[in-house]
């Protein structure tokens, strides 16, 4: 059986770090002989984003319920082609997934299961890495507080809708240590994952187990 990609979402409160490790992740994947390539949601190039890029900087509003269908509608033009990259035996780190999308949309009031029912149907992530970090030490990091998301009191009910979402499939990394340890944390999970997980089996759409 053609072995194909592993499948690898990045999730987390705003300032966790999250760039920063994905791109440290692919970097360390492509390194150890592992064709792997980042991906970011929302993609800001397309129709969809550029939208959701102006709504974020603050240039535009838009109803809750609309910039949510947005966000999912986002992911949805990509995945004919993450499913052929997946296939074709790369893997993919992706920089946040349908689960921020709910876990915002939610935080700010909007029924949770309507939440997640634009995504039904969506490419299932083989691992979630959730790098989690306190509000207190999110605030102290550059940038904080410049896009619409980016306040205490919503980040923190944010992080307990994404708890809400977890399975077995999540891993919890303690973003509030060194950049070192962190990335030696994600790398433990990772061969793990490669270890464990068996990708001759095909890819999975039942997103919300």
């Amino acid at each position: 059986m053609t072995q194909r990609g592993l499948f690898i979402v990045v999730e987390g409160c705003d300032r966790s770090g999250k760039s920063t490790h994905c791109a440290k992740l692919v970097e360390k994947l492509n390194s150890n002989g592992i064709d792997a390539e980042l991906i970011k949601f929302p993609d800001r190039t397309t129709q969809t984003g550029k939208m959701i890029d102006s709504y974020l900087q603050q240039k535009s509003d838009l109803d809750d319920h609309a910039i949510h269908l947005l966000f999912s509608a986002n992911r949805w033009e990509a995945m004919k082609i993450l499913f052929e990259k997946l296939k074709n035996g790369k893997t993919l780190v992706v920089d946040r997934y349908a689960f921020s999308g709910v876990a915002f949309s939610s935080a700010k009031g909007l029924d949770l299961e309507w939440c997640k029912n634009p995504d039904i149907g969506l490419l299932t992530p083989d691992l979630v890495l959730f790098l989690d970090l306190d509000i207190n030490e999110a605030e102290k990091r550059g940038g904080f507080g410049e896009e619409r998301y980016e306040k205490r009191e919503l980040q923190i009910k944010v992080r307990e809708e994404f708890m809400k979402l977890k399975d077995e499939s999540w891993k919890l990394i303690n973003a509030g240590q060194s950049k070192e340890k962190v990335e030696q944390d994600i790398w433990a999970v990772i061969e793990e994952a490669r270890n464990s997980l068996d990708t001759t089996k095909s890819l999975q759409y039942n997103l919300w187990k």
